[in-house]
């Protein structure tokens, strides 16, 4: 079974063995520095429940005598103990002058190590995320970085959506719309209901190029809603969810109402039926 090890507990010995540091001054030497970093180019790192998910983590680093090499990169939670069963596979540097390298760390999360990463549940490890690790450069200067490049690991949500006129026939313009949003249960690799979350449902006219809210609903404790609107005009309906700290944003597909009435085919415009005789 995996076991979450903390940053904390292995950064003094790994510098010590390495580079050859004290404990006191396991914080680094010299002047060099990360002074730029950014993981999955700014945007939050969502997972599901099944697969592999990567992503990359960049860092522009700099020293007077120019850089060496990121020694370790690693991404972990910010906020708990509790972290998730994130590798990192490779990293690669890139030397832009004397002084400076931009590097990438590819970070990669297999779902199917959630369940047994650590003792407690692992939907914890959603949340506020950032990377650690030290970078060396050629004068032996070292320096440990500490929770740069903040991100939201979150958990993928789903949203499904059904409309459809309450009356087929007449002119009534009462339209019901029924949804149900999830998300992903990383302890059961699972999707399950989400409730006591506020949806947004939306509008688009036929021909128009956006949605605009109509008007926002709770979801019941399974994450269904359901709601009854009256109708502006034919066009598509569909829920939007803006999502949490812990929980992605998304969107359900649209479904296109049309307020025509239903034309009913008349005998004279049905084909002749043809009758057959026995032998």
């Amino acid at each position: 079974m995996r076991r979450h090890v903390l940053w904390g507990t292995v950064a003094a010995s790994v510098v010590m063995a390495v580079l050859g540091a004290s404990p006191a001054h396991a914080e680094g030497r010299g002047d060099i520095r990360v002074v730029k970093a950014v993981t999955n180019n700014g945007k939050n790192v969502i997972v599901g429940i099944g697969g592999v998910v990567t992503f990359p983590v960049k860092l522009t680093v700099k020293d007077n005598s120019g850089v060496k090499r990121v020694y370790r990169a690693d991404a972990d939670a910010t906020r708990s103990t509790n972290g998730g069963p994130v590798e990192t596979v490779g990293i690669t540097c890139k030397k832009l002058s004397s002084t400076t390298s931009d590097c990438t760390a590819t970070m990669r999360l297999d779902t199917e190590w959630f369940p047994g990463y650590s003792e407690r549940n692992a939907n914890d490890a959603a949340g506020d995320w950032g990377v650690y690790g030290i970078v060396q450069a050629n004068d032996g200067d070292y320096w440990i970085f500490d929770a740069l490049a903040p991100f939201k690991l979150k958990r993928a949500a789903t949203l499904k959506v059904s409309a459809m006129r309450s009356r087929l026939f007449g002119t009534s313009k009462q339209v019901k719309v029924t949804g149900a949003l999830a998300r992903a249960d990383w302890e059961a690799l699972k999707y399950r209901g989400y409730g006591g979350q506020s949806l947004k449902l939306q509008f688009r006219k036929a021909g128009a190029a956006s949605y605009t809210t109509v008007k926002t609903v709770k979801t019941n404790s399974a994450g269904q809603v359901s709601t009854t609107v009256t109708a502006p005009a034919s066009g598509s309906w569909r829920w939007f969810y803006q999502g949490t700290s812990t929980t992605s944003q998304t969107a359900s597909a649209g479904d296109t109402v049309s307020l025509g009435t239903p034309v009913m085919r008349s005998s004279a415009a049905m084909p002749p039926m043809h009758s057959v005789s026995a032998g």
